[in-house]
C-alpha cells in the first residue's frame, strides 16, 4: 500500500520537495474558509460527486491530503489507493487541528 501518515513538519516538507505532488483539501466548503494550506485543491469528501471528482485525478501524481482531523482525508487515501492511484497518497496526521 502507498499510503503514509505524516505529522505536520514532515508532511510539509515532503510536499514542498516533491515535483510531483499535489495538495488536496477534503473538508467543506466553510470548513476551508476558516483556515486552510495555500495552494491546494478542494475536493470536499461529503458532496456526492467526490468519488467522481477523485477519479478524474492523474492517478500517477502524488497527493498531500488533509481534513480538519485526519480522519476524512485518510478515507481518502484508502479509497483512492483502492482506485489504483500509483503515486504516493499522504495523509496529514492530526489534520489541520494539527497544523
Amino acid at each position: 500500500m502507498n499510503i503514509e501518515n505524516l505529522t505536520k513538519d514532515p508532511f510539509w516538507s515532503a510536499y514542498q520537495a516533491d515535483e510531483n505532488a499535489v495538495l488536496i483539501d477534503v473538508r467543506t466548503a466553510p470548513e476551508i474558509a476558516e483556515k486552510n494550506i495555500e495552494g491546494h485543491l478542494a475536493i470536499d469528501f461529503f458532496a456526492s460527486d467526490f468519488q467522481t471528482k477523485i477519479n478524474e485525478l492523474d492517478k500517477s501524481k502524488n497527493y498531500y491530503m488533509y481534513c480538519r482531523s485526519g480522519n476524512r482525508s485518510m478515507q481518502a487515501c484508502y479509497m483512492m489507493n483502492q482506485m489504483g492511484f500509483t503515486g504516493k497518497l499522504i495523509n496529514l496526521a492530526g489534520g489541520m487541528l494539527a497544523w
